[in-house]
């Protein structure tokens, strides 16, 4: 029997699948595993580069894996599927899995330790939460609109809007059982503020611990929330040969539709880590609204595309922007230096 180079490990909760193949890429072995014997049956199997997709539980079977000697490698899932055959099954899938590790320009994803995965916790936490809060005041406002009170947009409306609801003239119009299910709400929203202040504070305690943070908050329009999160889910930055391929993983470069030597450039891509290119466009928001109302430096970048394109697109532009200057800082150690404006 010919020697296993590569092992395809399709995962599951209870029921895995493994193909392997030799240096050639024929099959080896085609195996249907139970989750209480996978670590038995790798640990039977000589050295040998192992891939899973880049899935939920990838990362702890890839540090177990790695722990016995095997090179693990995780491959985005969008990039197995061009190899899956016809229909889908484990077997078909553990295969394509096993056919994308041979290629010699695939892509991995970088295995996170079990810190690292702590760390992003956080603010996925924080995410749930802060929806969950949004979803309460939709819904505050939504009942209430029933009763004939409309009330403004945003949290900050919302301490106004609870105290009319526990002493001002609202309350004389409302059902008693509506006033103890709005109470209710009232409640828990003010539960889910709490939670959120203890996360923040959470993370402005990380985002001073960390010298690297630190260095990323010089940036305008990067607080503690987002250079705590590039930190946290963004994989080690020496991945990146340059600024611009950083920017392309958040999602933040253009889509190319480009043939015959014509370049057509559409939107953004919206491919990659969601959390971290949401954080820098809102970032790069609050900058440009700060722009629109106190005036841009004059000469500036920020400036001359302020008056030519619209608001949006100028905050786009500018996320993108900073995510070259995050990659330049934390490659260089260096702390943001403002460009020279210079005045014609």
């Amino acid at each position: 029997m010919s020697q296993v180079s590569t092992i395809g490990l399709d995962i599951a909760k209870n029921v895995f699948h493994a193909h392997g193949a030799d240096e050639r890429g024929a099959m080896v072995f085609s195996r249907k595993l139970t989750r209480n014997k996978l670590l038995d049956f790798f640990a039977s199997q000589p050295g040998c580069t192992v891939a899973l997709e880049a899935c939920g539980g990838a990362h702890h079977w890839a540090r177990q894996l790695k722990a016995m000697g095997h090179d693990v490698r995780l491959i985005p899932p969008a990039y197995v599927k061009p190899f899956v055959k016809r229909n889908k099954n484990d077997a078909i899938d553990a295969e394509a899995i096993c056919e994308a590790a041979q290629r010699p320009g695939m892509r991995y994803v970088t295995v996170k330790s079990e810190e690292q995965q702590a760390a992003g916790l956080v603010f996925r936490t924080r995410d749930l939460v802060v929806r969950q809060r949004t979803q309460l005041i939709n819904a505050i406002r939504g009942h209430l609109a029933e009763y004939g009170w409309v009330a403004p947009r945003g949290t900050a409306h919302m301490t106004l809007l609870t105290e009319l609801l526990e002493e001002g003239e609202m309350t004389s119009t409302l059902p008693a059982a509506a006033q103890s299910m709005f109470k209710l709400m009232i409640d828990m929203l003010a539960e889910l503020d709490k939670q959120v202040a203890v996360l923040d504070r959470e993370i402005a305690r990380r985002a001073k611990e960390d010298e690297a943070a630190r260095r990323l908050m010089t940036i305008p329009g990067i607080g503690p929330i987002v250079a705590t999160a590039i930190i946290a889910l963004a994989p080690p930055i020496e991945t990146f040969r340059k600024g611009r391929d950083f920017a392309a993983w958040l999602g933040l470069a253009p889509r190319q539709h480009s043939t015959g030597g014509k370049q057509r450039l559409g939107g953004i891509t919206k491919m990659g880590e969601r959390t971290i290119r949401r954080l820098l466009i809102i970032g790069a928001s609050s900058v440009v609204l700060q722009a629109n109302r106190r005036g841009a430096p004059r000469g500036s970048w920020l400036e001359s595309m302020l008056a030519r394109k619209p608001r949006m697109l100028v905050s786009v532009a500018l996320a993108n922007k900073m995510a070259r200057m995050v990659w330049a800082l934390l490659t260089r150690k260096e702390d943001y230096k403002a460009p020279a404006v210079v005045v014609v």
